[in-house]
């Protein structure tokens, strides 16, 4: 399980679970339940690289979101696997 601490949102942490090139389980820690919630269900089951294109740039205050900071929390994945 990876473990990213969020910069500028109101969630603390991300968690992810990945197998290969999918993502398996995400978990925010904090933030707008229900969104996070929802963010995490839509992320479970793609590919790492479809979710950062999809949610990379989202911005909700302080020029980011808690689905930017998946996506760059996916991004860190990404660079650990290569």
């Amino acid at each position: 399980m990876y473990t990213y601490r969020t910069k500028g949102t109101c969630s603390s942490q991300i968690l992810i679970e990945t197998e290969g090139e999918m993502i398996k389980k995400v978990q925010f820690v904090g933030g707008c339940t229900g969104n996070t919630q929802g963010v995490a269900k839509l992320a479970e089951g793609r590919r790492i690289d479809d979710v950062i294109d999809l949610l990379k740039g989202i911005q909700c205050r302080g020029g980011t979101s808690c689905p930017d900071q998946l996506a760059c929390a996916l991004q860190e994945i990404r660079a650990q696997m290569a």
